[in-house]
């Protein structure tokens, strides 16, 4: 059962939100300020945290910084009345997964929910650790098994979404992948109006690899040009 950690300062919302995700199969915890949510997450990490951005003790926007700047890499998913593509960009910059604008259906919010978990699960439970080498010398290794991605031995700090990009397009290594299909196989997005989503995430991943694993091909997509070598240790 995945564990689901909502954090809302609505009541309301979070208790009908609750049940309906306790309905799909998902254990679920509430909380109403951040204080709440951040004892908690110090305790035990949920599989997935569903996002509101404004609270009496602070907002979401930081809450998101300071979770990935302490390696804490579950999936977010960002639940907010704020609907500016620029407050999207900013909560993708920062490292959620998902941006669902208030009002929402639960429905949509649980499918959404399932949908990031499976891939999530499914990438980790495949293949064996791999290495790629770029054109500088350094050496990329993925192993699915403790979910990281190791740049010359130290494991990058990637978000859920920009491990599930990576490991596509590394999967796809020499291959030119459009936007539209980073969309498809990493988000099940296929609307233009996210290709901004796919560069930034592309952008925070870069800034963490460098830019030489990732060659950008303008007005088309994104090509992985590390060279591949499956791991003779493993």
């Amino acid at each position: 059962m995945n564990t689901a950690y909502i954090l809302d300062e609505n009541e309301d919302l979070n208790s009908s939100i609750k049940q309906y995700m306790e309905l799909s199969g998902f254990e679920v915890q509430s909380f109403c300020d951040i204080k709440g949510a951040q004892s908690a997450i110090a305790r035990t990490s949920p599989d997935i945290l569903i996002l509101d951005l404004l609270f009496p003790d602070g907002d979401g926007f930081s809450f998101i910084k300071k979770l990935r700047s302490t390696n804490q890499e579950f999936p977010v998913v960002i639940t907010t009345a704020k609907a500016s593509e620029s407050d999207k960009i900013m909560g993708f910059e920062l490292g959620a997964d998902d941006y669902l604008v208030k009002p929402y259906s639960p429905k949509e919010l649980v499918l959404r929910c399932k949908s990031i978990l499976k891939r999530v699960q499914s990438i980790e439970s495949k293949g064996k650790p791999q290495r790629w080498v770029s054109s500088d010398g350094s050496v990329l290794q993925m192993d699915r098994d403790s979910h990281l991605f190791l740049l010359n031995s130290q494991p990058l700090g990637l978000t859920a979404a920009e491990w599930r990009i990576l490991t596509y397009l590394s999967q796809n290594e020499g291959i030119l992948i459009s936007r539209d299909q980073v969309l498809e196989h990493c988000f099940d997005y296929s609307s233009e109006s996210y290709d901004r989503i796919v560069d930034t995430h592309i952008k925070n991943i870069r800034t963490k690899t460098g830019k030489c694993w990732i060659e950008t091909v303008r007005g088309y997509g994104y090509r992985f040009t590390g060279s591949s070598s499956i791991n003779k240790e493993a």
